[in-house]
Order: structure tokens, then C-alpha cells, then sequence
């Protein structure tokens, strides 16, 4: 997440301050991810080095308030037509958690995707829920209607991710089944039903006890 670009998107649309900053943020992002002070403080002294922000004045209550320069405004420019960089993709726990959890002492992988689907589902519905209330909002005509908008892009990305997190946790414990029988019983998937990615969920759960080849037993 680029906070750096999100305060200077921010900053574009006139003068701010750091609490200020920090709740439009929050607002625009339905505060997916939270802000602190001090991080907005401390990217607004980084952004004020590299001269991408400068000082511009304080208002009526003594806040300083903090505008945009014309480097700013380039270097944001730029970020909106630049795609975002996935050669460096970033350390995602539930796949570390799942590569080190094969073959480790005493612990069982399917449990641990059970466990990951259950929360995943559940952040699922809990986002579908977000999602009709945002758009509630936004067909009332009662919201601040740009900031719903964009809350509503964060939520249907985060729905979309969680559908990919699903279907991934399905498909490796279909694979693990797969891995765990003999390889003269490992027979290849029917082109035809490529889509369907090796089997459901139902059909690796009914295949679950082969999943102890990758349980190591203690000791």
C-alpha cells in the first residue's frame, strides 16, 4: 500500500492537515487499512525532503497545513499511469504458513486450510454485507457519494481476493490428496474438466485421511 501516493492524491485536491489526512484516507478506504498520526507525520516530513510537499500556511484553529508542489503533483501523475509493480510480489502469510506447514512435525495441513476457509468465508459474507450497504448508500443519494464510491471499489477487490483465497485453498488440498496417493493410482486430469482445477472441496474432504502422508509424527 502506497500511503505516500494516497496523501499526495489527497493533497491534490487542496491543503491539509496530518488528522485530516489521516481520516479522509481512512474515509475514502472504509479504513481497510488504519493510519496512525505519526505515520501520516512522518510520510508528510519524507514527502516535504523529497520536495513533493511543502508548508503551506496554517488555518484557523493553528493546524499547519501541508499543499502540494508541482514535483508532487508529476510524481503523483506518474504513479496513476505506472502499473503497479508484481515482478516483487509481497510476503503473504497464509502461503508461507501453508509451504511450511508440509511435512512439519505434528501438524496436520488440512486442518489448517479448514481453519483458513472458515475465516476466509466469513470475511467473505462479512465484505458482501459492506458491499450491499455501500451501495444502499450510494443509490440513496444520502453518501458522500465519491468517498462510497471508492469504498466500494476497495470492498469488491477485497471480495474478489477472498473468492481467489477460497478457490486456492480448495485446490491445494485437492492437490495434497493428489501428491499423498501411489503414483501408479496419480492419473491425469480429463482436458475436458480443466476448469474445474483437480476437485472440489467436497471431493478433497472425502479424500482427507491420505493428507497424513504429509503429517510427520512427533518425536
Amino acid at each position: 500500500m502506497s500511503i505516500r501516493h494516497g496523501l499526495l492524491a489527497l493533497l491534490e485536491r487542496g491543503p491539509r492537515y496530518g488528522s485530516q489526512l489521516r481520516t479522509e484516507f481512512e474515509s475514502r478506504t472504509g479504513s481497510t487499512w488504519p493510519l496512525n498520526v505519526g505515520q501520516v507525520y512522518t510520510t508528510l516530513a519524507r514527502l516535504e525532503r523529497d520536495g513533493l510537499v511543502a508548508p503551506g500556511g496554517e488555518d484557523a484553529a493553528g493546524h499547519t497545513l501541508y499543499a502540494i508542489t508541482d514535483s508532487g503533483r508529476a510524481e503523483l501523475h506518474q504513479w496513476y499511469e505506472r502499473p503497479v509493480d508484481r515482478t516483487n510480489p509481497p510476503r503473504d502469510e497464509l502461503s508461507i504458513k501453508l509451504a511450511m506447514a508440509v511435512g512439519a512435525p505434528g501438524v496436520d495441513i488440512r486442518a489448517v486450510i479448514q481453519a483458513q476457509r472458515h475465516a476466509t468465508i466469513k470475511a467473505m459474507q462479512d465484505y458482501t454485507r459492506l458491499k450491499a450497504q455501500a451501495l444502499a448508500a450510494i443509490e440513496s443519494g444520502k453518501s458522500r457519494e465519491r468517498d462510497d464510491v471508492a469504498w466500494l471499489l476497495v470492498l469488491e477487490q477485497l471480495i474478489f481476493q477472498t473468492e481467489a483465497e477460497a478457490r486456492w485453498l480448495d485446490h491445494s488440498e485437492a492437490r495434497l490428496v493428489r501428491l499423498s496417493l501411489p503414483a501408479d493410482r496419480r492419473a491425469e486430469p480429463d482436458p475436458s474438466q480443466a476448469a474445474d482445477t483437480d476437485a472440489p472441496a467436497a471431493a478433497a474432504a472425502a479424500a482427507a485421511p491420505k493428507l497424513r502422508a504429509f503429517r510427520t509424527p512427533r518425536g
